[in-house]
């Protein structure tokens, strides 16, 4: 009890915060140390973790500038070969005006036996490459044959019917009439399975030779370009066609064989509209395709000049009178009949009609090409990669504003150390 001269003494009552939403008064007992304590543990309670995502914000946010500037950096470089390749567009097309006339006087017969190629690939009815070629036909269905470059047939050149008869007879039928595809997807887009594992006869190949009748049977080959071992060898210097610098084939007396007219990779001339065609590791036709097809294939004259030649001879050799060698001990012998060579590579009169200059800016827009496209690739990995963050960040953010907006009035509670109203002695009034 106290006197009526004496005032109670005076004893804050201190908030203590043990976690974010609970709130307990100290007891009158509580030392003002403990009542310090707990103040201070309840404000580094709250603290932190709003200092943790203030941090991942921080971070998150750096993240944001680096990608947008990325993205920046590599439109501004599209943007600039865009311009580049419209002007090479612009210069490609005086060389065509300039040189149509001459081009449609001298390449008639050209034409004519591509159209003869065709032809014979049609004949295989319901083959896949009956299909493609009727499906090139209609440029407006042919953009729903997914990364279908075309057939092996189609897509090369000889300069002599002899050569063209024989290579083609090396290859073999199902080889010349194989699709070729630029990559893994446009090869699966061909075909689609059932929950049984049967073909889908409405959708990929099937589906579309159905739509311009064409029906489609038996098996079909398709080389995939997307992931083949290319050539990486050298390339012979200021060639238009990009041969491959192959070493000459030499007998044991270092002489280059009697009869030797070169590989029969080199002696394939691809069209101007594929020759500067590269895949996505920026390689061309002749070093995937056609590498694969015939390696290191020799081309001689003459079987006994061939035969002459088998000491050096280890990846295969063909003559033009019809000799066959497959390997270095595996001959094909006999003759060839007609209707076992039907499908045939065209013939190409081997003189370029276009200038020099002409294939120097073909190949370079190719290649710029092939560069922006790469360059495209990566500014859509930059905007996934920034819309990825992007989500992140807002997210902290709204984690972070809820956070704050659930613990600031407990936060103003920690720091604020109530007292309680002094009460006076019975019969006196309270102080002013």
């Amino acid at each position: 009890m106290y006197s009526s001269g004496q005032q109670m003494p005076i004893r804050p009552n201190v908030l203590s915060v043990q976690v974010p939403s609970a709130m307990n008064y100290t007891g009158q007992n509580d030392t003002s140390n403990a009542a310090r304590d707990g103040s201070e543990n309840g404000a580094e309670s709250l603290v932190n973790p709003s200092k943790k995502l203030e941090n991942d914000m921080l971070l998150l946010g750096k993240k944001i500038k680096q990608h947008e500037e990325n993205i920046k950096y590599l439109r501004t470089h599209k943007n600039s070969l865009d311009d580049v390749i419209t002007d090479m567009q612009v210069t490609l097309g005086k060389y065509h005006s300039s040189s149509a006339p001459k081009i449609e006087d001298g390449d008639l017969s050209q034409m004519q036996t591509e159209e003869a190629t065709i032809e014979n690939i049609m004949k295989n009815e319901k083959s896949a490459a009956a299909i493609v070629c009727q499906l090139k036909r209609h440029r407006n269905q042919a953009t729903h044959i997914k990364d279908v470059l075309g057939v092996v047939a189609t897509l090369g050149k000889v300069n002599d019917d002899s050569l063209s008869r024989i290579l083609s007879e090396y290859l073999g039928q199902d080889n010349m009439l194989a699709l070729v595809c630029m990559t893994y997807d446009g090869v699966k887009a061909l075909e689609s399975y059932d929950k049984e594992g049967c073909i889908n006869k409405s959708s990929g190949l099937l589906g579309l030779g159905t739509a311009i009748g064409q029906i489609l049977e038996g098996r079909y080959n398709v080389i995939c370009l997307e992931n083949m071992s290319p050539y990486y060898g050298e390339f012979l210097a200021n060639d238009a066609q990009r041969r491959l610098a192959l070493s000459k084939p030499t007998l044991p007396n270092g002489e280059t064989p009697a009869g030797f007219m070169g590989f029969a990779v080199n002696m394939i001339h691809i069209n101007s509209e594929h020759l500067f065609y590269l895949t996505n590791k920026g390689n061309g036709l002749r070093e995937t395709l056609f590498y694969t097809l015939f390696s290191r294939l020799q081309v001689y004259k003459s079987r006994a000049e061939m035969l002459q030649a088998l000491p050096c001879i280890h990846d295969g050799a063909v003559s033009l009178d019809g000799g066959i060698i497959r390997s270095c001990s595996v001959f094909s012998l006999g003759t060839t009949r007609e209707e076992e060579v039907k499908v045939r590579f065209a013939i190409s009169s081997g003189v370029s009609y276009l200038p020099e200059e002409y294939i120097e800016v073909e190949k370079e827009m190719k290649e710029f090409k092939w560069k922006r496209e790469r360059m495209m690739e990566d500014i859509q990995r930059e905007e996934a990669m920034l819309a990825h963050v992007k989500f992140n960040f807002e997210f902290k953010k709204q984690e972070f504003l809820g956070f704050m907006a659930q613990s600031s009035p407990y936060t103003m509670q920690v720091t604020i150390v109530f007292y309680p109203p002094m009460q006076a002695p019975p019969g006196r009034s309270t102080p002013r």
